[in-house]
């Protein structure tokens, strides 16, 4: 069913409980289409996200020439048919990204490896203002003929083929772990060897997934040639064992539910969400610290709220799960005493300024809200909610998702709305049903 443009959320008026089976990772599923398209046989991605992102992403590759079948009911991607990827002699390929930042990136990469054609890349207006700069130069120093129509270092670009040639390039990946990512997934394709030496700060949980999930392709492990500088190794075709990968659920999408018994109280079991290669997961230790429980079972984790404990406010540094410091941020007018949230510089650049739209919103609900003069932070004490407020999403998914969180604290303590979301329609980016599955959660609370 649509949802409205202003959509009320409906307070818990008891302890949710229950299981939430999640949507698989949006970072894991783009990265693992890319290389299935790379793979020399045909490759099944079970438990795969379906969602707007991965969509583009998907509908890129079969522009590219791939071919990407999709049965979105069993959760189930399957890319063949890899030898016509790339076809000779075709006209110049438009493909177009949207907001999704892994596949502007990623396809930016995959374009400029490949052997021949000519690719003209675009997304919506906020797309050309997202960092990527640090990727283009690195693509150049290695061979590749980008073109930038419009603003130098963004997109809409064009990008003329005809491989890449290995050799020293460096590159700095602070403004998003994913220029880097592109550039070690495309690495193997290029004619020798390259030597790539990494500058400024990078959130290394993220590129350690992209390293991981490469060795479970074919790749060789990353070698580390020194701090902060790797060799990488051309000649190993991408290939999965069975021609199949699971994708695991999205770390990022837990954080939501995780965070719901501190809201309602109750207990959750996040299915499937043991271990895995997603630093988000990082998110359920600070949970602990807030006063929550987490535990690791055969079913996945299980969150609980504690009678014996009071939620209270923490120091966190984000810089290595920064997608998830919303949804702390969200929640920090219900804890007793300051949060501080840093080391998310570099989150004004994504979906849209989520420091900066985070304290707007927060400030909307009546909270006191110091933005640190290093523009890496901001501090929240808890003050009185003000109720009857719109949020605005900015178009971002996760201010939807976050204050979709909070909006089920039962403020006024009879089940009445007190907070609405602006365009709730923006989680389709990564996690479509995410209202829905909220609602069920409710209805689940309710039952005898």
């Amino acid at each position: 069913m649509p949802l409205p443009d202003l959509l009320p959320i409906r307070p818990f008026i008891r302890p949710a409980r229950g299981e939430v089976t999640l949507p698989g990772s949006k970072s894991l599923t783009n990265r693992a289409l890319l290389l299935a398209a790379l793979s020399d046989r045909p490759v099944t991605l079970t438990g795969a996200l379906f969602s707007e992102d991965t969509h583009l992403m998907a509908e890129a590759l079969r522009h590219l020439g791939f071919t990407v079948t999709a049965d979105e009911s069993a959760h189930t991607l399957h890319v063949s048919a890899q030898a016509n990827g790339f076809p000779a002699n075709a006209a110049p390929i438009d493909l177009f990204v949207g907001l999704a930042g892994t596949a502007a990136r990623f396809l930016t990469a995959l374009c400029a490896a490949a052997p021949r054609g000519v690719y003209r890349l675009d997304g919506v207006p906020q797309m050309r203002k997202r960092p990527m700069k640090p990727l283009i130069d690195a693509l150049r120093t290695l061979g590749a003929d980008i073109r930038c129509p419009g603003a130098e270092g963004f997109f809409p670009l064009e990008i003329h083929a005809r491989g890449l040639r290995g050799g020293p390039v460096g590159i700095d990946a602070s403004e998003s772990s994913q220029l880097l990512s592109a550039l070690l997934m495309v690495a193997p394709l290029a004619a020798d060897a390259i030597e790539l030496t990494l500058s400024g700060q990078v959130r290394r949980p993220f590129v350690q997934m992209t390293a991981r999930l490469m060795e479970i392709f074919g790749q060789p492990p990353l070698a580390v040639a020194a701090e902060n500088r790797f060799r990488l190794p051309v000649g190993s075709r991408y290939a999965v064992a069975n021609g199949a990968y699971a994708i695991e659920p999205d770390a990022t999408a837990a954080s939501y539910f995780a965070a719901l018994p501190l809201v309602t109280g109750g207990r959750l079991t996040l299915k499937h969400l043991q271990g895995g290669l997603q630093g988000d997961t990082a998110f359920l230790a600070v949970l602990q610290q807030v006063g929550l429980t987490a535990e690791e079972n055969p079913d996945g984790v299980t969150v609980a709220s504690s009678p014996a404990l009071s939620p209270r406010g923490v120091t966190q540094n984000f810089s290595e799960f920064s997608d998830t410091f919303l949804t702390l941020a969200a929640l920090a007018p219900l804890l007793a005493g300051p949060t501080t949230i840093t080391g998310i510089a570099h989150s004004r650049k994504q979906e849209t300024d989520r420091v900066a739209g985070m304290v707007a919103e927060l400030r909307k609900l009546g909270q006191d809200v110091h933005e640190h003069e290093d523009q890496d932070g901001l501090t929240i004490t808890p003050r009185p909610l003000v109720p009857g407020v719109e949020i605005e999403t900015y178009g971002d998914h996760r201010f939807a998702m976050s204050f979709g969180i909070l909006g089920c604290h039962n403020l006024h303590g009879d089940g009445r709305p007190w907070l609405s979301i602006r365009q709730p329609a923006c989680c389709a980016k990564t996690f479509p049903h995410f209202f829905e599955l909220l609602e069920s959660l409710r209805k689940n609370s309710l039952a005898p």
